[in-house]
């Protein structure tokens, strides 16, 4: 493993310096809690799968039409060990990235990226505007609206799924208890149910 293991406080600096919206800010304090909550329940470094979790997208509000690619040279020209530059590429796969996710950890990555983004979607429609109170049969009805939360791609999240091996409803709550470990850090801790 070539260079240096960043530290979580290096990562949230990075993010930072190339991320400005509270919403990306918010987006990857989800993906980093969720990584951490499934590597602590899969026994794995929640350290690690934090850290890939907080900066993938690291360069997308800069560089959007360059996604991964530009996060690929940032690191690398920082020197991150290459295992950390290849899990967040492969988040993108079959998007903009030609990096098949392969570990579990990059699987996890690419099954939760856009269900991230749904699960917040549907706290945010609720009359608590809370993690605390949201179960996962309400994820699932508003998943069938493909007009709800259109941008959070409903094939991915179930292609990362059938690579884990796992169902949808299991993503789904994993995704919804990791959050719930943030959520007051993402504002969806409504009253505090």
């Amino acid at each position: 493993m070539a260079g240096k293991v960043p530290s979580r406080e290096e990562a949230f600096s990075l993010l930072e310096e190339f991320n400005k919206s509270e919403s990306l800010i918010k987006h990857a304090l989800s993906v980093e809690a969720v990584m951490r909550y499934l590597a602590l329940k899969k026994g794995e470094d929640p350290d690690r799968w934090g850290v890939i979790g907080l900066i993938h997208d690291l360069d997308y509000e800069m560089f959007p039409e360059q996604h991964c690619t530009k996060t690929r040279e940032i690191l690398e020209e920082r020197d991150w060990p290459e295992d950390y530059v290849r899990a967040v590429v492969s988040h993108a796969w079959g998007i903009c990235s030609d990096v098949r996710p392969e570990s579990v950890m990059e699987k996890y990555l690419y099954a939760i990226d856009e269900l991230t983004g749904l699960v917040t979607a549907c706290v945010l429609v609720r009359p608590s505007r809370s993690l605390m109170d949201l179960k996962v049969k309400s994820v699932k009805k508003k998943w069938k609206n493909r007009h709800f939360a259109a941008g959070a791609n409903r094939e991915v999240m179930e292609k990362g799924a059938e690579m884990l091996g796992i169902e949808i409803p299991e993503l789904i709550q994993d995704v919804i208890d990791g959050m719930r470990t943030v959520a007051g850090d993402l504002g969806l801790d409504g009253d505090k149910v």
